[in-house]
């Protein structure tokens, strides 16, 4: 089974064969051990992303809340994007708190969302989502200093995630870490390295 094959099966919710796992991984290493571009590794993990769980979205959203924001806004600066026309690089976003924000950009938990009531409950933008096919999401917080500074967030067709595709996005997030805490810090986020909420 060739990648793109493995793509089709992981998109109906079967299990990533063996080998098409090794070489996923091992095309994503040998790109990553050559990479020093932060916007091209995460092409590199958007690959292996579409290998290992089929057709989706990947966008990557970094803190830029400002000390000066209304206590309880959650500002977020999308500074990755799979599909720059649906989700351009650039865009803002204003969260209030809510038990979505709650849980991953103040306690800095997984938040598992499944099926088009779960998108609607948490995003604006679930109309958008649903046209694009997507029907589940996985936001994994990605932690500096022991807070929340940036979001790797997967959106996928199926309707609920398999253990293991949560635990491949968890994985990827991970390792693309590095390079969106590299790349955040090439933005124009006032203090990302250091402003947080503290309310």
């Amino acid at each position: 089974m060739d990648l793109e094959s493995a793509a089709r099966a992981s998109a109906h919710g079967q299990a990533v064969d063996p080998d098409v796992l090794l070489e996923a991984s091992e095309r994503l290493c040998d790109a990553l051990h050559r990479c020093d571009d932060p916007a091209a590794a995460l092409a590199h993990i958007d690959a292996a992303r579409l290998a290992l769980l089929g057709p989706g979205l990947l966008t990557v959203n970094v803190d830029a809340t400002k000390p000066q924001d209304p206590p309880g806004e959650i500002h977020l600066l999308r500074a990755w994007t799979s599909d720059p026309l649906a989700y351009p690089v650039g865009g803002r976003k204003r969260k209030l708190r809510t038990p979505w924000t709650e849980q991953l950009l103040v306690r800095g938990e997984v938040f598992i969302g499944e099926g088009e009531a779960s998108l609607a409950a948490a995003f604006d933008d679930a109309a958008l989502i649903a046209s694009l096919g997507l029907r589940g999401v996985i936001n994994v917080p990605l932690m500096n200093g022991g807070r929340p500074r940036a979001t790797f967030n997967v959106l996928g067709t199926r309707a609920q995630w398999q253990p293991h595709e949560i635990a491949a996005v968890r994985l990827l997030a991970l390792v693309a870490r590095h390079f969106i805490l590299r790349l955040a810090s090439t933005l124009e986020v006032a203090d990302f390295a250091g402003s947080v909420r503290d309310r």
